[in-house]
């Protein structure tokens, strides 16, 4: 008879995410609390965290966290970013040694500006610099991995159970006004240090239960544009495809998710409003291969907020709750009474919709 362990689970995978909607910044103990009732939704195999207000010192600086194999790709890569950055800090990330976390490369971080003869000699403007620099990294220097690129914000991730993630990177020692997190029980794609999520490009990052079944659709549209999928997994896909419509094309939030989740031939027929039929299908037809099909709960974190989105027909768990000014997202209920007993307003999001949290104007 098989046994838990031994079978495969295709609902596995955990995510959670918590957001002061006020700004109010405090530790990675409460978001690393949310992963240990969903433990047996991972397997070891991969563990994150993403947090945003970490860096109040360098907050105007990108954030590079990169994983290397070596020291002298570490020194390789140094050349390479001096050359395009101004490095105001740099140094090792710090973690302590536990027995549940090994091989681990070296792992490091660099508080960046971009050089302005660069920017004008290459006619971009910083954002689109930083991704093209990332992009180079993760696809041309063998041995180096960015992981991380944004601004005052930082992702932290490994081979482990996420509660062990946490320990190794000593997050109770970061405060942040948003955080996410990922308990990985991959199917499909190998586990390993650059694989885990969260998945992040500049300032955004996903968490992802799930399984992208028009990945290769997916990857081949956005390729065109100059990204690149190289990480063996398909949540990958998702972070690039969001940047893409929010960043590059200035679609909104609520435009994007009805990009990627969009509603059936029959619910945009079905609208009262002729402008928003209009809209919902000129989204749906322009931009078809973005489509995401297959089971999917993701949790976008970005500089402002949180969007939580469940796959049309809502074929992965995810509920929302609420306590004073914070709002809590987890894969079980469960989670959300680990970070908050008396969590209020439980309540699940329906296929396709779209809750996005925002702090409040001006709060950080």
């Amino acid at each position: 008879m098989k046994i838990e362990g031994q079978i495969r689970i295709p609902s596995g995978c955990a995510i959670a995410a918590v957001i002061s909607k006020d700004g109010k910044r405090f530790s990675g103990e409460m978001i690393t609390n949310a992963m240990k009732p969903m433990h047996d939704r991972s397997n070891g195999l991969g563990g994150g965290f993403a947090s945003y207000g970490i860096y109040p010192d360098y907050q105007e600086f990108y954030a590079l966290h990169l994983f290397f194999d070596e020291r002298a790709t570490r020194k390789n890569c140094e050349v390479f970013l001096k050359e395009r950055f101004e490095i105001v800090k740099s140094e090792i990330i710090p973690t302590r040694k536990i027995p549940a976390i090994t091989d681990e490369p070296i792992i490091w971080r660099y508080f960046v500006a971009p050089l302005k003869s660069m920017l004008a000699s290459m006619q971009l403007d910083e954002k689109e610099f930083v991704a093209q620099t990332v992009m180079k990294i993760n696809t041309e220097m063998k041995g180096a991995y960015v992981f991380s690129s944004g601004k005052n914000m930082g992702t932290f991730k490994a081979v482990g159970f996420p509660e062990d993630v946490s320990r190794f990177y000593q997050l109770e020692e970061y405060e942040g006004y948003s955080w996410t997190a990922h308990g990985r029980y991959p199917t499909n794609t190998p586990g390993w240090w650059g694989g885990a999520h969260p998945f992040t490009l500049l300032d955004y990052s996903i968490v992802h239960n799930g399984e992208i079944s028009s990945y290769d659709a997916n990857r081949r549209f956005i390729e065109m544009f100059g990204y690149k999928c190289s990480l063996q997994t398909d949540t990958e896909v998702v972070t690039y495809i969001l940047d893409y419509l929010i960043r590059v094309q200035g679609l909104t939030l609520q435009e994007a998710a009805s990009v990627i989740a969009a509603p059936f031939w029959s619910t945009i027929e079905g609208k009262t409003s002729a402008e928003e039929r209009q809209k919902l299908l000129y989204l749906r037809t322009i931009f078809s291969s973005l489509l995401i099909t297959g089971p999917f709960s993701i949790i976008l974190g970005f500089e402002d907020g949180l969007m939580a989105l469940n796959d049309r027909l809502k074929l992965r768990s995810m509920v929302i709750g609420e306590k004073d000014d914070k709002v809590f997202i987890a894969s079980e209920e469960a989670a959300i009474r680990a970070m908050a007993p008396d969590a209020e307003n439980i309540w699940a999001p329906a296929g396709g919709e779209a809750v996005i949290i925002s702090i409040k104007d001006g709060a950080y």
